[in-house]
C-alpha cells in the first residue's frame, strides 16, 4: 500500500491506530504523520500546528507517548534570578515556567525579586522518599500482624533478595504497614536517586510480594498498589508523612524591601495568609492551605517533563507568614509531597531537558540524587516567590488590576 490509502484505512478504521507503525517499516515519524492526516480526513480539520515540532517521534513513541500525531505547545516564560541558600541549590537561578496563564510568570518573577533583594530564601530537604503501598489478603488480622512484622524485620533481606535484582539506584529504606481487618497494606519508603522513582519502586514492589508470597503461602498479593502510597490523589497521608522530596523555603523580608517592591506592609500580608491560607483552607477542608501552589508546581512540571498529574500532591503544603520582632516580614512554605526527578520520564524529552538545563539540574548528579534535591530546593523557592506576590497582590488589593492588565 501506498501512503494514501494507509491513510484512508486508519481514517475508516480498517488499520487502528496502534497497528500504524507496522505499515511504515518502523518509522514512527512517518506513522506519526499518517495518524494525523488520517484525522484531518476523517474529521475535515486541519492539525498544521500540532504537526510542526522538532521532537523525533522515533526517540519518544515507546517511551514517553503511545499513538502519537504530533505535540502540544505551550508558552514558556522565565522568572528570575532567584537567590537560593540551600544545601544543594546556592546561587541564583532562573525558573522556566510552562503556562498558557496570563500574569503567572509576571508574580512569580516579582516575588523573586523581592527574594533576592532580600537576601535570597533558605531551603531545607526535611524528607526523601519515594512509596508504593502493595496490598496483601491475609486469612485474619493476627496473621496480618506477622506478615507486617517480619517484612519490618527483614528489610536488608528484601533490599538484598528482591530490591536489588531489578535496580541498581532504588534501596528500600522502610515500611508502615497498614492493617484493616484482614488486609495487609505495606507502605513501602524507597531512595531512588536523581529518578522521581514511581517505575522504579513499582517493579522492586512486585518483586518484594513474590518474596512473601513464598514465605507466606497463606497470604495472596492482590493489587500492587492498594491506594496508600498514595498516588496522584488528594489525600491526608502524603500530607503528613510525606512523598518524593518533603522541602521547605523561608525568607525574612526587610519591611522597606516589602513596602517598596510588594507596595504594602508585613503586617497586612501576615494577616491575609492567615485569614485566607490557614482559616480559609480550614473552613474549606482543604489539603492545601496556601494561595497557589498549584499555579507554580504545574508550570514547572511541564516545563521540565514532570509526571503532570503528580501536581496534585505538589499542591499539598502550608504558608506561614509573620511579623518579625523588628518588623520585617517571615515567611515560609511547607511542601511535603513534591515528586520530581531529573532523570526518566519525561526529562528526557528534549525541549523538557532544555529547560530542566537552564536551572543546571538536567540528568544526573554527582554523587547520584543530588540533582534532583537541588531542583526540589529551587521548585521550593519559586513557590515561595509565587506565594509572596500573590499574597502582597491581594494585600494592595492589585489582583484585579494585574489581571485586567496581563491575564485577560
Amino acid at each position: 500500500m501506498n501512503i494514501e490509502e494507509i491513510i484512508e484505512k486508519v481514517a475508516n478504521g480498517q488499520i487502528k491506530l496502534h497497528q500504524v507503525e507496522k505499515y511504515t517499516n518502523g518509522d514512527k515519524k512517518l506513522a506519526t504523520e499518517i495518524r494525523r492526516k488520517a484525522l484531518e480526513k476523517k474529521f475535515g480539520i486541519s492539525l498544521k500546528h500540532v504537526g510542526h515540532y522538532s521532537i523525533d517521534p522515533n526517540e519518544v513513541i515507546g517511551k514517553n507517548i503511545e499513538n502519537m500525531i504530533g505535540v502540544v505547545q505551550i508558552p514558556m516564560g522565565v522568572a528570575g534570578p532567584l537567590k537560593i541558600n540551600g544545601e544543594y541549590a546556592k546561587g541564583e537561578f532562573y525558573i522556566p515556567l510552562a503556562t498558557t496563564e496570563g500574569a503567572l510568570v509576571a508574580s512569580v518573577n516579582r516575588g523573586c525579586s523581592a527574594l533576592t533583594a532580600a537576601g535570597g530564601v533558605k531551603t531545607t530537604i526535611i524528607n526523601d522518599k519515594m512509596t508504593r503501598a502493595p496490598l496483601l489478603k491475609c486469612p485474619d488480622a493476627r496473621r496480618a500482624r506477622e506478615v507486617a512484622e517480619w517484612v519490618k524485620e527483614n528489610i536488608d533481606y528484601l533490599q538484598e533478595v528482591a530490591v536489588s535484582k531489578v535496580t541498581r539506584h532504588g534501596k528500600l529504606k522502610d515500611v508502615k504497614p497498614f492493617i484493616v481487618g484482614n488486609n495487609l497494606y505495606l507502605r513501602f519508603e524507597f531512595e531512588t536517586g536523581d529518578a522521581m522513582g514511581m517505575n522504579m519502586v513499582t517493579i522492586a514492589s512486585e518483586e518484594i510480594m513474590k518474596v512473601i508470597e513464598e514465605k507466606f503461602p497463606d497470604v495472596r498479593y492482590l493489587a500492587l498498589s492498594g491506594n496508600l502510597c498514595v498516588d496522584k490523589k488528594p489525600n491526608a497521608i502524603n500530607f503528613i508523612l510525606g512523598r518524593g522530596k518533603t522541602v521547605i523555603a523561608e525568607a525574612v523580608i526587610p519591611r522597606e524591601i516589602v513596602e517598596k517592591k510588594l507596595k504594602t506592609t508585613p503586617e497586612l500580608i501576615a494577616e491575609v495568609n492567615y485569614r485566607k491560607n490557614l482559616v480559609g483552607s480550614a473552613q474549606a477542608g482543604s489539603y492545601g492551605f496556601n494561595a497557589h501552589f498549584a499555579n507554580i508546581v504545574g508550570a514547572i512540571f511541564l516545563a521540565t517533563g514532570q509526571d503532570e498529574a503528580q501536581i496534585t500532591e505538589g499542591a499539598h503544603g502550608i504558608t506561614l507568614a509573620e511579623v518579625t520582632p523588628e518588623g520585617d516580614l517571615y515567611i515560609s512554605i511547607t511542601m511535603p509531597s513534591l515528586e520530581i526527578g531529573t532523570v526518566g520520564g519525561g526529562t528526557r524529552v528534549p525541549p523538557q531537558r532544555e529547560a530542566l538545563s537552564i536551572m543546571g539540574v538536567a540528568g544526573g548528579g554527582e554523587p547520584a540524587g543530588t540533582n534532583a534535591k537541588k531542583f526540589a530546593e529551587i521548585v521550593a523557592g519559586a513557590v515561595l516567590a509565587g506565594e509572596l506576590s500573590l499574597l502582597a497582590a491581594i494585600a494592595a488589593k492589585h489582583l484585579a488590576k494585574a489581571h485586567k492588565e496581563l491575564g485577560r
